[in-house]
């Protein structure tokens, strides 16, 4: 039997979803709600620029349906991208060392402390039993010949049994026969590779259509458009990922979804496309190309806010 499918996008609280898919006036504290009547799963991308307060990700919990899942994406500094001290809690940033420039110096004890940090802050997704995996979405300055793979072993073994999904940004990780030795391990650690639709092109930054499950239980695919020439000088979200999937589009990552899903149980489908509507609209839509109830129409809510 085929695994199942989960639709969502990379974000429920993006400026453009606000300007242009929310109810017109809607509070804040009930987009959360009303996006989640509509699809199965949301990643968390706020997590990527501060670890928030478990009392925050605690009321996540609480506005969503039971089956409802939260994929997590990792603090920036896991993921090897520069970091500003005040992106760590503030308990952290005096333990800390700095670049001239400010960024913080990331050393296995730094490491440790935000992933303990991450730890206790998704901890009401854990008991609530909507954690879905926890997103290391890795700088395209982590490449093949400068970096080793065993770097993201204290991580993965720190943040176990909790799945992770790895993003590469750098194409050289899938390159001839890297590619064979990327996915070997990645299994050895029961990591789970994330498999991209990105713009055209052989461009370092660029990652390939190449799908590949390497954990049982978990696959994972995010759409981030197809504008090349956006995507690599784009300044903003909406320039990089702005893009309005067609049918035919959609038809080829609902292919992908499906053959991911012949062997994994569980295959994650987030629409990064983030411009305005585009992402809602274009993960409602793959929602009925695979079968899927995707619920009341934008325009209505089902809310009795007040």
């Amino acid at each position: 039997m085929a695994g199942r499918i989960l639709v969502g996008t990379s974000s429920w609280a993006d400026p453009g979803f606000v300007e242009a898919w929310y109810p017109k006036g809607m509070p804040a504290r009930d987009r959360l709600r009303w996006y989640s009547q509509r699809f199965e799963a949301v990643e968390v991308n706020s997590s990527f620029y501060a670890v928030p307060d478990s009392a925050t990700v605690a009321r996540w919990a609480e506005v969503t349906p039971d089956d409802f899942l939260f994929d997590y994406k990792l603090h920036k500094l896991l993921s090897r991208h520069s970091a500003e001290i005040e992106s760590l809690p503030p308990e952290m940033r005096d333990d800390v060392e700095t670049t001239p420039r400010g960024r913080v110096k990331l050393t296995p004890e730094v490491e440790a402390a935000v992933i303990d940090a991450t730890i206790g802050a998704i901890a009401p997704l854990e008991e609530a039993g909507k954690l879905g995996a926890l997103l290391l979405q890795l700088t395209p300055a982590f490449a093949p010949h400068k970096h080793e793979l065993g770097e993201l072993e204290q991580l993965l073994e720190r943040f176990a049994p909790r799945p992770v999904a790895i993003e590469f940004r750098h194409r050289g990780w899938l390159r001839d026969k890297r590619v064979d030795q990327t996915f070997a391990w990645l299994s050895e650690h029961d990591a789970a590779f994330v498999a991209v639709d990105a713009p055209p092109g052989d461009h370092v930054p660029i990652m390939p259509p190449v799908d590949a499950v390497t954990r049982d239980d978990l696959a994972y695919l995010r759409a981030h458009g197809r504008n090349t020439e956006g995507y690599l000088t784009g300044k903003s979200v909406a320039e990089r990922f702005g893009w309005v999937y067609s049918d035919g589009e959609l038809e080829e990552i609902k292919k992908r979804a499906e053959g991911m899903a012949e062997e994994a149980s569980t295959v994650h489908v987030q629409f990064n496309n983030n411009r305005r509507d585009d992402a809602p609209s274009a993960a409602r839509r793959f929602r009925e190309l695979v079968g899927q109830d995707p619920g009341p129409p934008p325009e209505e809510s089902q809310l009795k806010i007040g």
